[in-house]
């Protein structure tokens, strides 16, 4: 729905939230993910819990929520709760704010007792989550402090120990600390959020006094829209590409009629140092994963032009592919997908003209579409849209550029072999297979998340649910690695099977779409054979639940040679794999395990 994306009407959206959910769930365009929520409050929380809703909606996740009692997000989290314990959530949100902190230094007090004060609100929180973790092994999403609403002191309450100002940036710090240790724990920033809105705005004492609110209610969207970016992110709902237009959007004018000597970009103009700024934002998201990509109605060697002036930040080796020619965008978009093989439902369309912005909405859904309006809000308005927003930033994320274009080094290398095989070969591909080990745990509880087409059973896991899964004894866990001459690809592929005596059933097996056709899953099939005849098992059972998005694997299981025994209405299927002593092995083209 346009009207929840950003930049959004808040005050329409408070006054309209129930037909809003209405229509979210009459429209909906594919099945939703479902998750439970539970939201921990120190202040009331029921609006927050209604607006959050939406959003989540419009992301395609429909949430469940239990909704502790007015400021008992203490007594709730720390002490036996039934009630939430039968709720299993996957995530709780603790809803704190420096309402909450009861306890601030005095001008009377030494630096010593100041610490202490500091140390134990600290030592409160760190009790609560270390508990929740222990108890619900799920996400844990924390609000930092807000700014306090009035500064004692003046300017020197921010340098003083005693200040308030000081005590709650000490008091953050030590939040910050916390998450950097903890894989499944989020801080969600509402000390920027109120600096964004503005301070004397958000924490409008009328609110707290009369509904306890601990913002006001025009910025209950602002803060719920950046939660649920946080929620999306945890829940592999980010987008990865940055599909941009050239022309008034990376740099000002048309290159095609101004040539690439007068577009304005650069230091020479106030509207080149714009563009720049720009062009250095979009060099920052690749710097975090982001795959940036070219869609532009121009001659390709025109566009490339403008690219190799001295003073442009951005550089055609920046590109994971590069497109400009004179089709319709729509079909270059969808192109760009299936040589990447993401769905366009991964891409984000930056284009100032809103003529082409449409096309793009009519013709290729789950695109997100940005409204471009003046270039010196282009930063702005990309920034606030939380596309990509970061909850983990793994190895590959940082390494997902690289990657992507060594593949395209091997679409390449696979155009000049006439046989398959003789290209399978001369990649020269080494596997690593092996029982989930703590170093990939994030990487893995990513690729649950974000793995849609290779995907049997699109379940997804939390860190803290594949740590568990890989310390049960009746769960046999692989991961899979591989890289070959052109590059490591990193952990691509995942399967966990659940054991029942003599058998297997496997509960998730994907694989990353950027290693299809390479023997990967034969690989994991044979090592996956390997461990079940280790521990005396004889069957495998496989499962396939149809969505709408991984159909490609709809007889996977067949093509390695299960039987179907089962299918129902809904077209999800059962097979069945009886464990031959001698077993042949499938994978003939990469060396797995050194062997």
């Amino acid at each position: 729905m346009r009207e929840l994306e950003y930049p959004f009407d808040a005050e329409w959206i408070v006054k309209k939230k129930k037909s809003i959910k209405r229509q979210l769930l009459e429209n909906a365009e594919s099945s939703f993910l479902d998750k439970k929520i539970a939201i921990l409050g120190g202040s009331t929380t029921n609006d927050i819990k209604n607006i959050l809703e939406l959003f989540l909606l419009n992301q395609g996740i429909r949430p469940s929520f239990y909704e502790s009692e007015y400021n008992q997000y203490y007594e709730d989290g720390m002490f036996p709760n039934p009630q939430l314990e039968a709720f299993a959530p996957d995530v709780i949100y603790i809803h704190t704010s420096n309402r909450n902190i009861s306890e601030y230094p005095a001008v009377t007090d030494s630096r010593e007792e100041a610490e202490a004060k500091a140390k134990r609100l600290v030592s409160r929180f760190e009790g609560l989550w270390n508990h929740l973790f222990e108890v619900y092994h799920c996400a844990i999403i924390q609000n930092n402090f807000e700014a306090p609403y009035f500064r004692l002191m003046g300017n020197k309450d921010a340098s003083d120990y005693r200040g308030r100002v000081n005590f709650i940036h000490r008091l953050n710090q030590a939040f910050y600390d916390f998450a950097e240790n903890y894989g499944n724990f989020y801080i969600h920033d509402i000390a920027y959020e109120a600096t964004m809105y503005g301070l004397e705005k958000w924490a409008d004492p009328y609110y707290w006094h009369m509904y306890k609110y601990a913002m006001c209610v025009p910025a209950i969207p602002e803060t719920c829209f950046q939660l649920a970016n946080i929620m999306k992110s945890i829940w592999g709902k980010n987008k990865k590409v940055l599909n941009l237009d050239l022309d008034n959007t990376l740099w000002g004018g048309v290159i095609g009629d101004d040539g690439a000597e007068n577009i304005e970009i650069g230091q020479e103009t106030s509207m080149g140092q714009v563009y720049s700024e720009f062009q250095e934002y979009v060099k920052l998201q690749k710097s975090i994963g982001v795959l940036l990509t070219t869609n532009s109605k121009n001659n390709e060697d025109t566009a490339k032009a403008g690219f190799e002036r001295p003073d442009s930040v951005l550089k055609l080796e920046d590109f994971t592919t590069f497109t400009a020619n004179w089709n319709p965008k729509s079909e270059n978009l969808k192109q760009t997908a299936t040589n990447l093989t993401l769905l366009p439902e991964s891409f984000v369309f930056v284009d100032d003209n809103p003529a082409e912005r449409e096309i793009i909405r009519m013709e290729c859904k789950g695109v997100a579409i940005p409204e471009m309006d003046a270039p010196e809000h282009y930063v702005h308005i990309l920034d606030r849209s939380g596309f990509f927003e970061v909850t983990n930033l793994s190895e590959d994320d940082l390494k997902r550029n690289e990657m992507y274009q060594q593949n395209a080094k091997r679409q390449q290398e696979e155009a000049s072999y006439a046989n398959y095989g003789e290209y399978l070969t001369g990649l020269s591909m080494q596997g690593t297979i092996r029982a989930f080990e703590p170093i990939y745990m994030s990487r893995i509880a990513q690729l649950t998340n974000k793995s849609n087409q290779f995907n049997l059973t699109t379940r997804r896991y939390t860190q803290a649910q594949i740590e568990e899964a890989a310390t049960d004894p009746l769960k046999i866990t692989l991961y899979g690695k591989l890289e070959d001459k052109f590059g490591d690809n990193g952990v691509v592929s995942v399967v966990i099977g659940k054991k029942e005596q003599h058998k297997l059933h496997i509960d998730l097996w994907l694989m990353s779409c950027r290693v299809l056709k390479r023997d990967m899953e034969l690989a994991m099939m044979d090592e996956l054979v390997e461990r079940c005849k280790e521990q005396g098992i004889t069957q495998i059972f496989g499962y396939y639940y149809p969505t709408a998005k991984n159909g490609m694997v709809k007889d996977f299981y067949g093509v390695l040679g299960f039987v179907k025994i089962a299918e129902d209405e809904d077209q999800n299927t059962v097979w069945e794999f009886d464990i031959e002593e001698f077993y042949e092995k499938k994978n003939h083209y990469i060396t797995v395990n050194g062997q």
